[in-house]
């Protein structure tokens, strides 16, 4: 369902901020190229979810996942009143509990 009388405003917490970079390092490290297409692959999948938060769906809770194209990264979000809050984005071959836990305790990272 499209939002087009809603305005959301992306909120990235630290810890995603934090694998964003962690991972934008890893493949610059690899090739500048491909660095620069995972950074345009965040940039459009946030457009997209910032347009339309719930076309992607619920997995955990209210958390919901947006898949990277070309990447095997997913942004894991809720939404919250008008603000969209981005808790990891998280490599597809890592432990889900590793995320899940940061909703079940917040300040046990």
């Amino acid at each position: 369902m499209d939002n087009d009388n809603q305005t959301y405003h992306v909120l990235i917490r630290f810890e995603a901020q934090q694998e964003i970079q962690e991972a934008y390092q890893w493949y610059e490290s690899k090739a500048r190229k491909v660095a620069k297409d995972f950074l345009l692959a965040l940039d459009e999948r946030f457009t997209t979810i910032e347009r339309d938060p719930t076309a992607y769906p619920v997995i955990y809770k209210q958390v919901r996942r947006a898949l990277l194209r070309r990447f095997p990264y997913g942004l894991y979000y809720f939404i919250e009143g008008e603000a969209i809050i981005v808790l990891p984005c998280f490599h597809a071959s890592r432990d889900p509990r590793q995320w899940q836990r940061r909703i079940d305790d917040p300040d046990n990272k």
